[in-house]
Parts: C-alpha cells; structure tokens; sequence
C-alpha cells in the first residue's frame, strides 16, 4: 500500500484501553469506531483478545485495542488472557485507563495501573471516566477527584458516556494529541483487522451469553468448522462482478466444559439453542449483507479453560 500521500502533520499509532472487567471498555471501542466490532455481554471477561478498532479523523488514525479485562486469574486461561494484556502496553503508544463512574476506585485499578508503569514506564496514559450515565453529576465529580489522584495532578482526565455519545469526541482528540506522526495502518473504509470469522464465532458466542449466571459464562467457546457460499442458492448481489451467492453456509461448534452445563445451553426441547441460532443469525447476516445458514452443534471440552491442549486447540 503506497503511503505516501499522507499529509503533513498527519498522526497514527495505538491505543490500548485497559482496566478491570466490566468497564466498558468494548462498549466504548464500538462507539468510537461507529459500528460494532467487540462483541458485549453482563458478564466480567467477556473480551478474550485484543480486538482494534480503526478510528479515522481528518489528520488522524487512531487504532484503538480492547483488551481483556485484568483480574485475579482463577484457571490458565485467566493467566494467559492477562499476559495478553501485558504484552500489548509494549505494543501501543497511548494506554486508556477506563474507571467505571459507578463504583470507586480500589485496588484493582491500582494494581492494574502498577502492571502499565511496571511493563512501559515512559507510556502516556490518559485517565477515561466510563458510564458518565449512571451517576448524578456529584458522583462524577468525585470519581474526576479520585482518578486525577490516582494517575496524578497533570493527567489527562476525560469523563465519557459511550451509550449516550458523550464527550467521544473530546476523548478522541485528547488521544490523537498523544499519538506520533506518522502514515495511515490501514485504508479509510477499515473498521477492524479482525477476520470474518473470527467475528461470526464472537457473535455466536454474545448470544450464548445472553442470560447466563455463575460461572457457565467463562466455559463457552466457540469456534468456526467450515463457511462457504452454497453453490445451490442463485447469485446475489446484482451489478457486482463477483455475483456471489445469496447465502453463506456456517458450520460452528460451542465448547462447554461439562454435559450439566450442555443441559442449560440447548434448553428445554432445544429451544434456547434455537434462540441463540436466530440471534447469532440475525447479526451474521447483518455483518455480512447475505443470507446465512447457521448449524450450530454443542460438545463438550472436559476442562478446557485449564487445559494447555484444549486451550491451543482454541486459539489461547
């Protein structure tokens, strides 16, 4: 890709927002980003990758990384998702501190801040005060007072409601402000650099999270077997050169750890499994511009968040 039009002036680099689970912080990399691309759930530990956004201004391209949320880790998995973590404040060039404005600031944020400084001493971070909905406007100021303590008395401090478009704009600015000079990453009309399946098999796995208590959440994977155009659907997409197909095929199996929680996914008489095919497929189809057929199977993976074999087998 030939970079050299970029204009003078012209900034890009990486941001990593990082902070405990349920933060916010993928709610807030779709809202900068203007279309969904991390998927969302009630539960803690949702995010399992670092997934980047492409924010694109008029001098700038912010990539922006969702990470998994930091936190004690309970099974290797967890181990492995917070060395993930770790390894991307090397990787970027501006850390986003995301605090929730309906709870206080305690020792998590303050350890997770300690991991920033520990891992890139030199690294900007900049202070991101989420949920700026949930709570009256005494209770932001004092969560503002709390966070410019925590990071200290010249950080950079932004208060943002991602549901309700506030302050994205200023955030966005006072992140560019950090970023170098430097080309475009990507072209204008990216949002993300994830593959396609990989965003099916998040979808999937966002509507087999609906609902959901305890710990089943953390022991649903699920991965992609096979997806390609049926050769038997007549071609879509008139006036376009490659005439693909109408409808897609999509393969995938959901890995739970044990059958008593396969009882609970596919439901009584199939039909939370069948809920969770006609969520998933309604939001494939809105990615992808297509029909879908989606065959969703469930097995079981004994243990696998803590199964070195399991785990590469998933991807971890």
């Amino acid at each position: 890709m030939d970079f050299s039009d970029t204009p003078e002036g012209f900034r890009s680099g990486f941001v990593s927002f990082v902070g405990r689970p349920n933060t916010g912080k993928s709610t807030l990399t779709n809202a900068l980003v203007g279309e969904k691309i991390a998927i969302m759930a009630d539960q803690p530990e949702t995010t399992r990758h670092p997934i980047r956004g492409i924010v694109n201004t008029e001098g700038a391209q912010m990539i922006v990384v969702d990470t998994p949320g930091i936190h004690r880790p309970r099974t290797l998995l967890g181990e492995r998702l917070n060395e993930v973590v770790k390894e991307t404040f090397t990787d970027v060039d501006v850390v986003g501190l995301t605090v929730p404005a309906d709870e206080k600031i305690g020792p998590g944020d303050r350890f997770i801040l300690q991991q920033v400084r520990d891992t890139a001493p030199t690294m900007p971070i900049v202070g991101i005060l989420t949920k700026l909905d949930k709570v009256p406007k005494d209770v932001v100021g004092e969560r503002l007072v709390e966070l410019h303590e925590l990071l200290g008395p010249n950080s950079e401090v932004v208060p943002v409601s991602a549901t309700e478009q506030v302050q994205l704009d200023v955030l966005t600015e006072v992140l560019v402000s950090q970023l170098p000079e430097g080309p475009r990453f990507y072209p204008e009309d990216h949002v993300t650099d994830e593959d396609i399946e990989t965003r099916i098999s998040e979808l999937i796995r966002e509507a087999a999270l609906s609902g959901l208590r305890d710990e089943l959440p953390h022991s649903v994977a699920v991965q992609i077997d096979e997806m390609y155009p049926d050769p038997d659907a007549p071609a879509g997409h008139q006036g376009r050169e490659d005439q693909e197909p109408a409808r897609m095929m999509i393969y995938a199996v959901l890995y739970l750890e044990r059958p008593g929680q396969k009882d609970i996914i596919v439901g009584r008489d199939g039909r939370r499994l069948q809920s969770i095919i006609q969520r998933s497929r309604k939001q494939i189809i809105a990615l992808l511009g297509r029909n879908v057929y989606l065959d969703l199977r469930v097995k079981i993976l004994k243990n696998w968040q803590s199964n070195p074999k399991h785990l590469g087998r998933l991807g971890f």
